[in-house]
């Protein structure tokens, strides 16, 4: 049974350092992928072993070991996973990514996040009835009536209780406010109504709470909204009339708020996600 190490892998290995002296040639500094793979077996880990940590397919380690980023299916993608790949093995992403960058023509120029609703004029289409937002405005309806006459029923039964007992208003004080009624409670919001958020279309927020993030994001014609870097503390939101693709880079640093709810899947620091949002109650596609 194989467990993820090549014969290669078996071979005695010299001790790499993680950082490449200023006067090595490039000749001798190592490729990525070999620089990867010894970090690897100097860790005493298998291509299993990594997969399971960072959620890498173990074809794609194997590829990128060998230095054949296709398929990791374009140059954006191909750095999250040397980033992801990196941390589990204890190498510097940044060297790795730069070394990647030079030797693939320079690093991808990140594209401007698009209108938030520019999606909504790709392709115009006749819409039948909206019956999600005329549910949530009966819903609303319903709300309102019923807390409007349980505050009028509240008057009303004050001031029958003051006649019945034959109560007398105080000096200075009117005969309405001598019976004060109670505010009713706010009513709880249904699950339809999600916060300010159109029922009708798929909303995305992205915050990097816990650390800076690569995030891609698509629509549902699969047009790129967003591929960039997210510092901490900043986000972005995105929405189209069907779904929108979302990939992390780091998926651990990353607070996901699909149309109005928080999405508390436990992702792992490091780890890549693939994701994918519909109308409705958040789940993933």
């Amino acid at each position: 049974m194989s467990n993820g190490i090549s014969p290669e892998d078996e071979r005695p290995i010299e001790d790499v350092s993680h950082d490449v002296p200023e006067d090595v040639s490039e000749e001798a500094r190592p490729s990525v992928g070999r620089a990867l793979k010894q970090a690897r077996i100097a860790a005493g880990l298998t291509v299993d072993d990594v997969t399971t940590a960072t959620r890498v397919r173990i074809a794609i380690v194997h590829a990128i070991e060998a230095d054949d980023f296709a398929p990791c299916g374009g140059d954006v993608y191909a750095r999250g996973h040397i980033r992801t790949l990196a941390k589990a093995v204890g190498l510097d992403p940044a060297a790795l990514l730069a070394q990647f960058d030079a030797e693939h023509g320079g690093r991808p120029a990140p594209t401007p996040a698009a209108p938030l609703f520019e999606a909504e004029r790709i392709r115009p289409e006749r819409r039948g009835p909206n019956w999600t937002a005329a549910m949530v405005a009966a819903i609303v309806v319903v709300i309102g009536f019923v807390g409007f006459t349980f505050v009028k029923g509240g008057d009303d039964g004050g001031n029958e209780a003051s006649v019945a007992e034959g109560a007398q208003p105080s000096p200075g004080r009117s005969a309405s406010s001598s019976a004060e009624p109670k505010k009713p409670a706010d009513p709880k919001p249904s699950d339809s109504a999600i916060a300010a958020a159109p029922a009708d279309k798929v909303t995305v927020k992205v915050s990097a709470s816990d650390g800076r993030s690569w995030i891609s994001a698509k629509d549902h014609n699969g047009r790129l909204l967003f591929d960039g870097l997210l510092n901490q503390g900043d986000s972005k939101t995105f929405q189209d009339n069907e779904k929108v693709d979302l990939v992390l880079g780091d998926a651990g640093a990353i607070e996901l708020y699909v149309n109005g709810k928080k999405i508390e899947d436990d992702f792992r620091p490091g780890a890549v996600e693939r994701l994918t949002y519909t109308k409705g109650d958040p789940q993933v596609g």
